[in-house]
Parts: structure tokens; C-alpha cells; sequence
């Protein structure tokens, strides 16, 4: 389907008005426009879609709890409850975002993943730069895993195996976390920076790996061998799924999959810095609108990328993007 079909047979959706901010320390309804971007100057959220950010301190200059963060490279918004991972470890809010509370992972936070049904499974998983770490208190303390010594860049977790990749592969745990397996044959050696698993992945096993400048990679037996899957010789730092479509960003621009990386169309070909992260804030409700961080500010698509316009945040570095999804979203 071309872009125009795309943005045709996608509806376009009817935008919440927004509602009174709760004040900090409250845990009051949270606007449904408030979108979250990582950077590494700290946090900055919007209230409004994106249309104009702040810095996530109060206005008298607190951060309420944010202090030490640093850069910020994942935010993961559960209604009410919200976690980031920052250089300083593991932040975790129960109010929309407006306190928070640290806990110590003794290496920077990469990416935070809770599980699937977070207010009855307190499991909770955070990516650092010297290894994999699982919380069994809903985030407060972290431990080790088998997966020390090594960078961790990603984790998914569609259930009941947890899919994580690194700097040294990509591994597989069919008992949350407890043993891992590593791929087997086909998966070049290098930095895994980018994972995309399916949707359905207990009966349908397929996964697309970004490693190092090797490009996408594709496995159909649950991460045990692995075949090219286009975008050689680009470094992959995210991909992400919108329906049939597989999506892929590089430092040449954002790019899109119809046929699950036999072909790639190149979306974005002007923007002013090389992008980052992609967001899809209206998932899995149709909505063909894309976030897109770059190294240079964010920049938004109302069409599924047939055109662009600046975000906002000129000049800082988009590690992460976040928004609050429906619970479906999180359910996969």
C-alpha cells in the first residue's frame, strides 16, 4: 500500500481536549496530550501534543525527585504509573510523572520494561550498560541476572518469553529471566541497537534485529537463526511495528517496510539532524501519526510520513519518546 493509501485507509482521530494539570504531588487525571521526550540535557514533557515543551521541573526549579537523572534514554508511561530509565538508574512515578523516586542499578538505564499486566505482576526489567537487571518489587530495588558484563540496549517482552538484545546478540528467556539462550547461527557479531519482535509471538516467533552498521535482520524460530532482511551497511538504532508495517531508523533518515524487510521505502529524506527514536502515539487505534527524534530536535508526521514538520526541542539530542497508551497497547 503506498503512503497515500495509507493515510487514506487510516482515520484520522478525534483530539482530546486537554484537562487541568494535576498539581505536583497529586494524582489527579492527566491530560491525554501529554507526550514525554528523553534528551540528554534530562526530561521534557508536553502538555499540549507536542506543540510547545518544558522541562519536567516545577516552577520554582524543583525536579521532585529527577535530580541526578542526566540523560534520560527511556520513558514508559502506564497511566498513572511512569518509568524511566536515566543515567542516574531506574525513576519511578505513581502520579502521571509529576514526583518521582529513584532506585539504584549502579550503571546507566537503558531501557525499562514492566510487565504486561504491571499492578498484579510487580516484575520489572531495566537495560543497563553493564547488564541485564530484574526487579521483583515493582521497580523499587533491582538484582542481577545471567546476563552480566555486556551492554543491553532493548528488551520485549510479548510473553511468555523475554526477547533482549546486546552487545553481544540477541538472547531468549522462556522463564522470566531466570536462563537465557543465545541465537544460534546467522546474527553477525556487533551491538544489537534495534529489536522488533510480533505481535503474536507464542505462535508466530518472528523478530528483526538491528546490528551495528550490518543492517535489519530477520529471525522466524524465536531468535535461533537469522537471515538479512535489507538496510545493509546502515547503523539501525530503532525499529518499531504500525499493523503490516515494519518501521526502521537510521542515521540516513526513517524508513519503511511493506513486505517485512524484503523491500525498504525511505520516508524521511530532508530533515535537518539525523533521527533517533520513532513514536506511533495512537496505536493500535489506527492513528497513522509519527513521532520522530533526532539528534536535533523533534520533528511530526499527521500522515504515516508522507510529510514533516518540526517538533520542537531545536538543538537537543531525542534519546526517547513516550506517550500514554491504552492498555491494549501495553497487552500487545
Amino acid at each position: 500500500m503506498a503512503l497515500a493509501g495509507l493515510a487514506a485507509a487510516l482515520p484520522a482521530q478525534e483530539r482530546p481536549q486537554p484537562t487541568p494539570t494535576p498539581a505536583p504531588g497529586s494524582a489527579g487525571v492527566v491530560t491525554s496530550l501529554t507526550v514525554f521526550a528523553g534528551t540528554t540535557e534530562g526530561l521534557y514533557r508536553s502538555r499540549d501534543w507536542g506543540s510547545t515543551w518544558q522541562a519536567a521541573v516545577g516552577s520554582n526549579g524543583k525536579t521532585y525527585g529527577l535530580d541526578g537523572v542526566g540523560a534520560v534514554r527511556d520513558v514508559v508511561p502506564l497511566g498513572p504509573l511512569v518509568f524511566l530509565g536515566g543515567n542516574g538508574g531506574v525513576y519511578l512515578s505513581d502520579d502521571f510523572g509529576e514526583t518521582w523516586r529513584r532506585a539504584e542499578t549502579g550503571a546507566p538505564v537503558v531501557r525499562v520494561m514492566p510487565s504486561r499486566f504491571p499492578f498484579s505482576d510487580l516484575t520489572v526489567f531495566a537495560a543497563t550498560t553493564s547488564g541485564l537487571l530484574k526487579s521483583t518489587d515493582g521497580g523499587r530495588t533491582f538484582g542481577p541476572t545471567p546476563l552480566a558484563r555486556m551492554s543491553v540496549s532493548r528488551i520485549e517482552w510479548p510473553g511468555p518469553a523475554l526477547v533482549v538484545a546486546t552487545s553481544r546478540g540477541v538472547f531468549v528467556s522462556s522463564d522470566a529471566g531466570t536462563t537465557f539462550t543465545a541465537s544460534e547461527a546467522g546474527l553477525p557479531e556487533g551491538d544489537v541497537r534495534a529489536l522488533a519482535v510480533s505481535s503474536y509471538f507464542a505462535s508466530d516467533p518472528v523478530m528483526f534485529a538491528g546490528v551495528g552498521a550490518s543492517g535489519v535482520h530477520r529471525s522466524s524460530d524465536g531468535g535461533k537463526t537469522w537471515t538479512k532482511a535489507g538496510l545493509q551497511g546502515q547503523n539501525v538504532t530503532d525499529l518499531a511495528w504500525l499493523g503490516p508495517f515494519l518501521y526502521a531508523v537510521s542515521e540516513s533518515g526513517l524508513y519503511r517496510s511493506e513486505d517485512l524487510g524484503r523491500n525498504w521505502e525511505q520516508l524521511t529524506k530532508k530533515l535537518a539532524a539525523p533521527p533517533t527514536r520513532v513514536l506511533f502515539p495512537l496505536m493500535p487505534d489506527s492513528g497513522s501519526e509519527i513521532f520522530l527524534g533526532t539528534v536535533g530536535g523533534m520533528y511530526r508526521s499527521p500522515d504515516g510520513g508522507l510529510n514533516w514538520t518540526p517538533g520542537g526541542l531545536d538543538g537537543l539530542a531525542v534519546l526517547c519518546l513516550g506517550t500514554f497508551p491504552a492498555p491494549e497497547a501495553r497487552k500487545r
